[in-house]
């Protein structure tokens, strides 16, 4: 039972990332638009460019591990 319940929380497809990533960035564009409003000028504005940068960084290392994991697959299965 708590393999199934493990396995809705693993990234299994591209589709999926990209949902996650979305998720990510409309978070961190919600935290971004609350530090513009915290502290406004040139202070804000590095915070929500760290925001950004950071689903940015999350998004390609969600994409790699995905595909390293492909090609894991791929390579374990026998060649036919």
């Amino acid at each position: 039972m708590l393999k199934k319940i493990g396995r809705l929380f693993v990234i299994k497809t591209r589709f999926e990332a990209c949902l996650i990533v979305y998720a990510l960035a409309m978070g961190a564009m919600a935290r971004g638009a609350a530090y513009l409003h915290q502290f406004p000028g040139f202070g804000g504005h590095l915070l929500m460019v760290a925001c950004s940068g950071s689903v940015f960084l999350a998004g390609a290392k969600i994409f790699d591990c995905l595909r390293y994991e492909q090609a894991a697959k791929a390579a374990a299965e026998p060649q036919a």
